[in-house]
């Protein structure tokens, strides 16, 4: 979603935001991958199922965002990676629960503060567009 904004967005502070939020979460995914591949756990994820997990976007939604550029790609941008930071943030508190690995679970709560600073950035944005 985040690579995205570059091209689609009107506002600078969406397109910064969104650098942001990928360089933040791209070593994120890298530092998941390879806890995953390490626990011999699937990478991918895969059919339908994924769509149960929180703050994932369907199909739909990511066609309609590719489709959309200026104003309207900013208001659903900042909607949809709202959405997406809250299921982030669900998961993570459920690792923090619940969580055997402390690596694991300290990634978790670094991930809840960045994301849910990220959602007030984002809520401030919506509200002053």
């Amino acid at each position: 979603m985040a690579g995205l904004a570059a091209d689609r967005a009107s506002s600078q502070q969406v397109k910064d935001l969104a650098a942001q939020i990928k360089a933040a979460q791209d070593p994120e995914i890298t530092t998941l991958t390879g806890w995953l591949k390490d626990w011999d756990q699937p990478t991918q994820m895969s059919g339908m199922g994924s769509m149960d997990m929180a703050g994932m976007m369907s199909d739909a939604q990511m066609s309609d965002m590719e489709a959309a550029s200026g104003a309207d790609f900013d208001t659903m941008f900042l909607t949809m990676m709202i959405e997406h930071h809250n299921g982030a943030i669900e998961m993570a508190n459920t690792e923090i629960s619940k969580g055997k690995n402390p690596e694991a679970i300290a990634l978790a709560k670094a991930i809840v503060k960045a994301q849910k600073a990220e959602i007030e950035t984002m809520q401030g944005l919506l509200d002053n567009s």
